[in-house]
């Protein structure tokens, strides 16, 4: 009965609603610091275009490209009390590396209305969909660059330099909002995302981007109290969808908090396994202890037809904090998930707590030995930092540390294989890695079948990125 009558709020008095919200936020006392607008995530205020970078090592020749990041960083001084770390303005970070050498760095706001406001610019073109604040990802396909984000906005369109050209539902051809995490099919070349949006609070949408760049498949899944769907995962056969107890809080709106998600232990934690070109009838949903998931690592299927998931599994999520992640643990899971019983049985592989697992992506959604993961800091993750990222082997069920040393505090590296691979660990992980101490940054470039070796470069930029989401390396 709650979900019906929040539904019914929702669609009659949405703006009625927005008011109260806007006069609770207006009151809020702001006396306290927000954690996530100092230290390590205290926004930067110019942008920079920096061509003379210091170098130690050897860049690969063979990386001709971009590393790029999005992330949060709000344009205006935020009211502390209401901020929290998933909304703000997005800002992409970059490294241009071509023939050995790094020819720049740049940081730019990805332009919203409220960027474009706060520099005294004209509005970036293109249409918007319930927001425009486009902060969590960036990804190449279909011979362009996508900021994107969940919830219910439009990618955006990002140019060889950083600047946005414009908010685009992928041409026209995307009805609804997207995903900040779609994944890559390496046999087809298309993207898989699931998508959610806070106003349609009882429907998915399994959304399938063709090599083309146009969508070509936007099916609804039903569900109930409106889940926050940050990930999902393919295998040969499935879309695997997480539909896990953080949902759609009216209390948190009407109280004043942007960010209206909350743990809710009330709602049923399962799993769906759909048929890539399936209905919603076709799913099977499969229960399993409550815990939430941002992150899926890979997953692919079993000879005996099980489907295989690797996670990072939070106890729980926003049960307490209004301004970011409040877990107590989150260690690296895989969970077997068996279509026939509709059962999901949950292992540790590593206790640790860690995050931003990555794959070679060469093998997303099939069998696979080595994950990437960022460790931890076992209180105030995200806050506090943790100096190391781990390479897991999936077959001897062992582990690698790679330590950048104190005062340093990685964020998310991705794996770039080296060309003409020949195993499944032949290529670099490229991440940014910040200096607390020393208020800088480096770009490394890790040799991942050397992982607790040395950097094999490092790039130097000579001020604190902020702590941020996902990276990706776009190849020219």
């Amino acid at each position: 009965m709650q979900i019906n009558v929040e539904k019914i709020i929702r669609s009659g008095v949405t703006t009625a609603i927005q008011a109260v919200a806007d006069v609770n936020r207006y009151l809020m006392k702001d006396g306290a610091e927000n954690p996530y607008l100092v230290q390590l995530h205290e926004p930067m205020r110019d942008e920079l275009t920096l061509a003379e970078l210091q170098v130690t090592g050897d860049i690969p020749t063979e990386l001709d490209g971009r590393y790029l990041r999005n992330g949060p960083n709000p344009a205006s001084p935020p009211k502390a009390a209401a901020y929290h770390w998933f909304l703000g303005e997005a800002m992409l970070h970059g490294v241009r590396l071509r023939a050995g050498k790094a020819e720049w760095y740049r940081n730019r706001w990805i332009r919203g209305r409220d960027v474009s406001r706060a520099l005294g610019e004209r509005s970036a073109p293109g249409p918007r969909h319930e927001f425009d604040v486009v902060n969590t990802n960036v990804v190449a396909h279909a011979g362009k660059t996508w900021a994107l984000v969940e919830a219910g906005a439009y990618p955006v369109r990002i140019g060889p330099q950083l600047e946005t050209i414009a908010h685009d539902p992928f041409g026209g051809t995307l009805r609804s909002g997207f995903s900040a995490h779609p994944h890559l099919d390496p046999d087809t070349g298309e993207m898989h995302a699931i998508a959610y949006q806070g106003t349609k609070p009882d429907v998915l949408r399994h959304v399938v981007v063709g090599k083309d760049g146009d969508v070509r498949r936007e099916e609804p899944i039903g569900v109930k109290g409106g889940p926050m769907v940050h990930d999902c995962m393919i295998t040969r056969s499935y879309v695997v969808i997480f539909d896990l107890p953080v949902t759609f809080s009216l209390k948190r709106l009407i109280a004043g908090y942007r960010f209206p998600y909350a743990w809710n232990a009330k709602h049923e934690a399962r799993v769906g396994l759909m048929p890539r070109e399936g209905k919603a009838a076709d799913i099977i949903w499969c229960r399993v202890d409550p815990c939430y998931v941002f992150h899926i690592c890979n997953g692919f299927e079993t000879r005996d037809g099980q489907v295989i998931v690797d996670v990072c599994a939070h106890d729980k999520m926003f049960a307490e904090s209004t301004q970011g992640p409040d877990s107590a643990r989150v260690p690296l899971e895989r969970w077997t998930i068996d279509p026939a019983r509709r059962a999901v049985t949950r292992e540790v592989l590593d206790a640790a707590p860690q995050e931003f697992p990555r794959p070679n992506e060469t093998l997303l959604g099939k069998p696979y030995r080595y994950a990437y993961t960022m460790a931890l800091a076992p209180r105030r993750a995200f806050i506090e930092a943790a100096p190391h990222l781990y390479k897991h082997d999936l077959e001897t069920r062992t582990r690698q540390v790679h330590d950048f040393g104190a005062h340093k505090v990685p964020g998310e590296f991705v794996f770039v294989p080296r060309p003409y691979a020949r195993a499944e660990d032949d290529g670099w992980l490229m991440g940014f890695v910040v200096d607390s101490a020393r208020g800088k940054t480096d770009l490394e470039i890790l040799d991942a079948a050397r992982f607790e070796s040395a950097p094999q470069a490092t790039i130097s930029i000579p001020h604190r990125i902020p702590a941020g989401f996902h990276g990706n390396w776009i190849p020219a």
